[in-house]
């Protein structure tokens, strides 16, 4: 459970890449939240249940048709 002030949001929740990291393995390019969520680099996560979610950032700026 979340000890912080105001509580992390739930693994479940919107807005749950808004907890407060609690591991972060930034040469590994992941990160852990209080949550119990992993979230990766590129945007993807894997949530506590093992279910993941892909990556969900826009396409690269240079990648756009002109």
């Amino acid at each position: 459970m979340c000890e912080h002030h105001p509580a992390c949001p739930n693994a479940d929740a919107f807005d749950r890449e808004a907890a407060r990291v609690v591991a972060a393995h930034p040469e590994q390019g992941w990160s852990r939240l209080c949550n119990g969520v992993i979230f990766f680099e590129d945007t993807g996560e894997l949530l506590p249940d093992g279910s993941s979610l892909p990556p969900h950032r826009g396409p690269a700026p240079h990648g756009a048709a002109a």
